[in-house]
């Protein structure tokens, strides 16, 4: 165990939480994607509303944190792959220099917890439930009762307002939640490279000279 190359070791982890993060996500993948094969067919008023509102899901501060996420992943990729291919770092290493281990577990110890964190909290998503929520909104953007209601309340309700205005709601509600989500990723991925900047500073301070030579 303590001739494994730790900076390798990162790369097979790095791999393989984001196959195990795939794969506990794969209902949600699936229950989001059925929904929108199913939209353009079943929901296509709704879908005219969605596009009025668009500009408040797709704005810089939802994408800012993805394209944070992606620069940190890339550059991590770039080190373990380009920059020190030939990078070897052992366990012996960091207990020949004891005192730098430390560090390690620092870094080491928040990067696992938030990976395990986010490896058991997953998210449900109810394909029936808000397909039924759907059909009604739907209903009511083409049904002949909304005009009906309108006209008999002398327009103090109407339904077609109230769920523009609705999906207009959960359009911010789930930008929001998609900010609060990419913020999370962008800490997780950050304290994966903050862990792999910490193997690569033990490599260059202390094994690498010894290697080039």
């Amino acid at each position: 165990m303590t001739s494994v190359n730790l900076i390798r070791l990162f790369d097979f982890y790095l791999v393989s939480m984001f196959l195990l993060s795939t794969l506990r996500r794969l209902g949600q993948y699936r229950a989001v994607g059925a929904l929108m094969m199913s939209a353009p067919g079943r929901w296509p008023r709704l879908l005219q509303e969605m596009r009025k509102h668009r500009a408040i899901f797709f704005t810089w501060t939802t994408l800012r944190p993805a394209a944070l996420a992606l620069a940190l992943s890339v550059v991590n990729m770039l080190a373990a792959r380009v920059i020190w291919p030939h990078a070897d770092l052992t366990l012996a290493d960091l207990l020949h220099h004891w005192y730098y281990l430390p560090a390690i577990i620092m870094t080491l110890c928040p990067m696992l917890g938030i990976d395990i964190y986010f490896l058991v909290r997953v998210g449900r998503v109810d394909r029936v439930e808000t397909a039924k929520y759907l059909d009604q909104a739907e209903h009511w953007l083409t049904s002949w009762k909304a005009p009906v209601v309108r006209f008999l309340t002398l327009g103090y309700v109407d339904p077609r307002r109230m769920v523009s205005e609705e999906v207009r709601n959960a359009m911010t509600a789930l930008s929001d939640l998609m900010n609060r989500n990419f913020y999370w990723m962008s800490l997780q991925v950050g304290m994966r490279v903050i862990f792999g900047l910490a193997l690569w500073s033990a490599w260059a301070i202390f094994v690498g000279p010894h290697q080039a030579v």
